[in-house]
């Protein structure tokens, strides 16, 4: 187990050196194989009595951005040109900070910036990103890198499934939450009842932080797939490590059991098939998709409320009645009652992860809600367009593109579309895997598209 945390200390390690060797792409591999395995390496950190110097860890990820940052400012040659996103990703940062440093809701100062943090600091991440000459990065080269992630991600999941026995088990990650989070072990599994569905099926995490994480991390590498062996005529050009990287995230978001990831991941396919027209892939999601609306009027009227098993839970998931369909629910009504209160929101750590650790959480299980309730509609109104904006800018901009900066900006459409359904389920933004590398990757793509000639950017080593 020990390796997970030499993995994540060698990615640092490695990345900090290419950065100091003037390679600043470097932080791609820290995002990679770092943050992926975070909690996982933490866990088993903690596992080895090494708690002392896990906060100095946990900083790995801020520290290394911020220099990247720094680092991008100081080797500007000329002033970027910046995009209307630029701007409402500057205005979110400063509106929310304004939350941080006035004295606004029950939190304390350093709660309230904890909380700021686990709200905000992906604009951070964006303008690392943003701030990149891309004619210096190797998309492909780390794309490819996402793709081994993601078959190693399986493997270790086939070896959970084979031994039902999950990961974290072995890893010290109930303790390390108790420690760190507040968070009490749940659930029949003495983790959390994360790792469980109704029914009692078992949820698979990988070396992820949980199965939510495990499901969204399967978007983003279906996402890198179909941006990485997308021709610029559409058509696709996949060899053996895409076909078992596509393999291994759909043993994934199948053993995750992440009803909201599940069906991102065929709202990928689907935009993926609209974007490249292709017809025949579309045609069956829709005959698919009508198959399924005539089995499930089928269940309702053949449903018994004694019925056990995946059924059950599948009729449930429809008509909101499972425990976890309840929660969301519940969670959202008191998040919304909450907003309609108070529309300037109820101050940083009221919501989210800083507001559950402290037993203080109000609303929840959804991005949009919970910086509603923390820094009110405003924020969230901006959040929601911000999004809205750069799926629009990306799919204006896709035909527009070759090589390496399509491949970026196919990746970051189907990423932005995949997790458009997480984030009404859960707070994506907690996930520094997911997080970074979305908000990096888009950083990267504004780049591309300011830049002030397109789309004559890649470089002969990355086509």
């Amino acid at each position: 187990m020990f390796l997970f945390t030499l993995v994540f200390i060698t990615s640092f390690v490695v990345a900090v050196k290419e950065i100091y060797g003037g390679n600043r792409q470097g932080i791609f591999v820290f995002l990679i194989f770092g943050l992926s395995i975070y909690t996982t390496a933490m866990s088993v950190a903690y596992l080895l009595g090494l708690k002392s110097i896990i906060p100095f860890f946990q900083f790995f990820k801020e520290i290394l951005v911020l220099i990247v940052l720094a680092l991008n400012i100081v080797n500007l040659k000329t002033r970027p040109r910046f995009h209307l996103l630029d701007y409402a990703l500057l205005a979110f940062l400063a509106y929310t900070c304004l939350y941080a440093i006035l004295p606004i809701g029950e939190q304390s100062f350093v709660n309230r910036l904890i909380a700021l943090k686990s709200t905000s600091f992906f604009v951070v991440v964006y303008f690392t990103g943003r701030l990149f000459d891309v004619r210096t990065i190797y998309i492909s080269k780390y794309f490819n890198y996402v793709i081994l992630l993601t078959i190693a991600a399986g493997a270790i999941l086939v070896m959970e499934v084979v031994t039902d026995r999950q990961l974290q088990t072995q890893t010290g990650y109930a303790d390390y939450t108790y420690y760190f989070f507040n968070f009490e072990p749940s659930g029949n599994y003495g983790l959390s009842w994360t790792f469980e569905s109704e029914g009692g099926y078992k949820r698979f995490a990988s070396f992820f932080a949980n199965p939510l994480e495990h499901a969204a991390a399967t978007l983003l590498a279906l996402s890198v797939i179909g941006g990485l062996y997308t021709r610029d005529d559409n058509k696709l050009s996949i060899n053996t490590m895409g076909i078992l990287a596509l393999g291994a995230s759909f043993l994934s978001i199948l053993f995750a059991l992440s009803r909201a990831p599940l069906a991102s991941y065929f709202l990928i396919i689907y935009a993926w098939a609209l974007i490249t027209k292709r017809k025949y892939i579309t045609k069956t999601i829709h005959l698919g998709a009508g198959l399924a609306g005539v089995y499930l009027i089928y269940l309702f009227t053949r449903f018994e409320s004694n019925n056990t098993g995946l059924v059950e839970v599948l009729m449930n998931t429809v008509d909101f009645s499972n425990p976890s369909s309840v929660g969301h629910l519940v969670e959202w009504v008191q998040g919304i009652l909450a907003m309609i209160e108070k529309p300037l929101g109820l101050g940083l750590g009221s919501s989210g992860r800083v507001g559950g650790s402290l037993g203080e959480n109000i609303g929840g299980e959804n991005q949009f809600i919970i910086i509603g309730v923390q820094a009110g509609v405003l924020a969230l109104l901006l959040y929601m367009y911000i999004y809205v904006v750069f799926i629009k800018t990306g799919l204006k901009w896709l035909p527009k593109l070759k090589g390496k900066e399509r491949k970026l900006c196919m990746t970051v459409v189907l990423l932005k579309i995949g997790l458009s359904i997480p984030l009404f389920t859960s707070e994506v933004e907690s996930s520094s895997y997911i997080s970074y590398m979305n908000w990096f990757l888009s950083g990267l793509l504004i780049s591309v598209i300011m830049q002030p000639q397109l789309p004559q950017l890649y470089t002969e080593h990355d086509n």
